[in-house]
C-alpha cells in the first residue's frame, strides 16, 4: 500500500541518505508501478536500516536529510540572456561584413555603384523639396531592368556543366518571373503600382538567390542582401515623398485660389 510505504521510506532514510539517494530516482520515475513500490520496501527493509529511529538524531540535520534525499529538479532549458543574444547578433554581422570585405572587388564595386540611381532619386526630391515625376519614371525603369538582370543571372549559373545547380524547371523557368513583375510595372500608368510591384519581384528574387540556390558563395549572398535592402527602402522612400509633396503641392494650389 502506497499510503503505508512512505512512514517506513521517512523512518529508514535518515539512517542512510546516500543509498536512499541512489533509489530516490527510480522511486520517481516508476511510482505508479505497485511491484516497484514492493521490491523498494524489501530493500529498505533488508539492506538499507533498522525500522527504529535512532534518538540521537538531530531534527535539523533528518530535515536536511530528507530534503537532500527527496528533492529533484526536472532540466530545464537555460533562457539565452540579452549578452548572449547581443554577441550572436554581433558575430553573425561581423561575419557579414567580413564575407563583404573578402568579395571580388568589381563586383563590389559594380554593386555599390549600380544601387546609385535607387538612390539619387529619393535623395534629390527631399533636397529641393518637390516632386520630379520624371525621376521616378526612370527609378523603375532602371528598378525593371536590374530586377530583369537579377532574373537571367540563374541562368548563367545553372548552364555550366560542372555547375551544382541542374537547368531544370526550377531554376530556368523561375529566373522568368522576375523579369515579368518588372515588366507589368512598367506598364501600369500609376507610378506607386509600379514601384510596388518592384517591391515584389525584388523580394521574389533574393529568396531564389539565397533560399533556393545555397551553393552561391557568401559573399554574393550577402552583396545581394544588402543590394536588396537598399533597393526596396530607395523604392519606398520615393513612394513616401511622393504623397508627401504632392500634398503640400495641393494644400499651396489651394490657398492660392482661396
Amino acid at each position: 500500500d502506497k499510503t503505508n510505504m512512505f512512514p517506513l521510506i521517512r523512518r529508514c532514510c535518515f539512517h542512510a541518505p546516500f543509498k536512499l539517494q541512489k533509489v530516490t530516482p527510480r522511486l520517481l520515475l516508476y511510482g505508479k508501478n505497485e511491484t516497484t513500490w514492493s521490491a523498494l520496501g524489501l530493500q529498505l527493509q533488508r539492506g538499507v536500516c533498522p525500522l527504529s529511529r535512532s534518538p540521537s538524531h538531530n531534527p535539523v540535520s533528518v530535515y536536511a536529510v530528507k530534503l537532500q534525499a527527496f528533492h529533484t529538479s526536472l532540466p530545464f532549458l537555460k533562457k539565452k540572456t540579452r549578452k548572449e543574444s547581443e554577441t550572436k547578433d554581433s558575430g553573425v554581422l561581423q561575419r557579414s561584413m567580413t564575407s563583404l570585405k573578402d568579395s571580388p572587388k568589381p563586383g563590389l564595386y559594380l554593386s555599390l555603384a549600380g544601387l546609385i540611381p535607387f538612390v539619387s532619386v529619393p535623395l534629390i526630391m527631399a533636397i529641393q523639396g518637390t516632386y520630379y515625376p520624371e525621376l521616378v519614371f526612370g527609378q523603375v525603369m532602371y528598378g525593371a531592368v536590374t530586377v530583369s538582370f537579377l532574373g537571367g543571372m540563374r541562368w548563367g549559373f545553372a548552364l555550366p556543366e560542372n555547375s551544382p545547380a541542374k537547368p531544370d524547371w526550377m531554376n530556368l523557368a523561375n529566373s522568368t518571373i522576375p523579369p515579368l513583375f518588372a515588366w507589368q510595372a512598367l506598364l501600369y500608368k500609376d507610378i506607386t503600382s509600379g514601384a510596388i510591384m518592384l517591391v515584389l519581384a525584388l523580394g521574389i528574387a533574393i529568396h531564389y538567390d539565397v533560399s533556393l540556390l545555397p551553393d552561391y558563395p557568401r559573399w554574393f549572398k550577402v552583396l545581394r542582401v544588402v543590394g536588396t535592402v537598399v533597393m526596396v527602402l530607395s523604392l519606398l522612400a520615393t513612394l513616401l515623398l511622393k504623397i508627401i509633396l504632392e500634398e503640400q503641392l495641393n494644400n499651396s494650389r489651394n490657398e492660392l485660389q482661396i
